[in-house]
């Protein structure tokens, strides 16, 4: 017989905290092209929520975007700047906290210029975003400076089930401390 051994939850505020540390770090900004320093070819994601969108986690965020040309001190071409929102599915996968099936659309924006900067987002996000929560389970369960006379080995971890509630990421995990 076994039952779920414990529950984790990453509240939603941990995970905007996660986004900015590893993706938004300019600044509180996450450049998709270009960089602060340039005054007509940049874009940016900035000021990211999170929140469930029906069991999915979902990213709101500001885009501003310019592909232009410096003609003479001024910005020639296309810009944009609006509200989007991202949606993933959160996943555990070789001792991370990831994202994957992430879709990217503009709120209340169409537009080929908002489709295009949607479609590059919904690639780029899984491969910049992860939380090492077996590293961070381990190096927790096996401190010894709380209890040194024991000293503790974490054999197993393992994520039984990954859902998105009202307020948090809800992991459940099971595994298997040994102490010696």
């Amino acid at each position: 017989m076994s039952a779920r051994a414990a529950e984790v939850q990453l509240s939603f505020s941990a995970i905007e905290r996660m986004l900015a540390s590893q993706v938004f770090t300019d600044q509180g900004r996450r450049y998709v092209r270009g960089s602060r320093s340039e005054k007509c070819n940049y874009a940016w994601l900035e000021a990211p929520n999170v929140r469930n969108a029906g069991g999915r986690l979902m990213i709101h965020a500001r885009f501003t975007g310019r592909t232009s040309l410096d003609i003479f001190g001024r910005c020639i071409g296309l810009g944009d700047s609006f509200p989007l929102v991202i949606t993933a599915v959160p996943v555990y996968d070789k001792g991370n906290v990831a994202l994957k099936d992430v879709k990217a659309t503009p709120e209340g924006t169409v537009g080929l210029y908002a489709n295009s900067v949607c479609a590059a987002l919904g690639s780029s996000l899984p491969r910049e975003f992860h939380y090492p929560l077996g590293a961070e389970a381990k190096r927790g369960l096996e401190d010894p400076g709380t209890q040194p006379e024991y000293p503790r080995q974490l054999r197993r971890f393992d994520v039984k089930e990954i859902r998105v509630t009202d307020e948090a990421i809800v992991l459940n995990v099971d595994f298997i401390v040994f102490v010696r």
